[in-house]
């Protein structure tokens, strides 16, 4: 037939040339993997930490790193803007992004490892405040700045019946220059660990202050793409390792 060899040639083509957007967490031959990982824009010390020059640390980019190194993985940093990660990952620009199940719209469209650190919301407010948080039934005509593109079951119905005005702020920093220097906040939500890094970091310890008591505890883990079940069970016993041979450890002293 005339067009035998056409048809051969077009099957060979589809073959050396897979489908725009299709994507595997296997390689193929002798191809090293790649983890496309999120960094965030600006990062999120001190767990992701991004220089000027775009150099790369922190809690979780350091246990990532090794761990997938360890796999075999090149890690690529990408840093993404908040509001669009979910749908960067469900589309397979991304592979992996730092993330507590419970801060997901929809987690029931991604994969999440096992805990890498457990990371606690607290409240912060100006140290001469009057704000105190005992407990959800507390929060009454106040006005609280969180983090842009965050989700908060505990609060979502505060939010939505009026007792609680939301604001919310595209950089982590900006709740305590809000908190400082802004009008008309009562408090931020932040997680401890973050909020005392930038207090530290900006040198107003002293200036503010946060709740003994955490709205919430949740861990911090690695939200990846919902095919990718055997680097998931991987990950995990490789970070079961890390943490029973002390590196885990290790690894947080770094940035305490």
């Amino acid at each position: 037939m005339r067009g035998a060899p056409f048809c051969r040639l077009l099957m060979a083509a589809l073959l050396l040339f897979p489908a725009v957007g299709q994507t595997s967490e296997e390689p193929t031959g002798n191809e090293k993997p790649v983890l496309r990982f999120n960094v965030s824009t600006g990062g999120y010390p001190p767990y992701l930490i991004v220089t000027n020059d775009h150099q790369y640390s922190g809690i979780a980019y350091d246990v990532v790193s090794r761990i997938a190194g360890r796999m075999g993985y090149e890690v690529i940093p990408h840093e993404i803007p908040r509001k669009r990660v979910d749908d960067l990952l469900l589309e397979g620009v991304i592979d992996a992004t730092p993330r507590a199940r419970e801060w997901t719209e929809q987690p029931e469209k991604f994969l999440f490892t096992d805990t890498i650190v457990p990371v606690q919301e607290v409240f912060f407010s100006p140290s001469e405040s009057d704000f105190h948080f005992r407990g959800l039934n507390s929060l009454k005509d106040v006005t609280l700045v969180t983090p842009l593109g965050y989700h908060y079951p505990q609060l979502e119905p505060l939010f939505e019946s009026g007792a609680v005005e939301q604001y919310e702020v595209s950089q982590d920093r900006d709740i305590f220059t809000f908190l400082l220097f802004g009008r008309g906040i009562d408090a931020g939500v932040a997680d401890l660990a973050v909020g005392q890094w930038i207090i530290r970091q900006n040198g107003w310890q002293g200036k503010l202050k946060h709740s003994e008591e955490a709205i919430s505890e949740f861990g911090y883990r690695l939200m990846v793409r919902p095919e990718w079940t055997s680097f998931v069970d991987t990950f995990n016993q490789r970070l079961a390792e890390m943490k029973a041979s002390g590196e885990m450890e290790q690894i947080l002293d770094q940035y305490r």
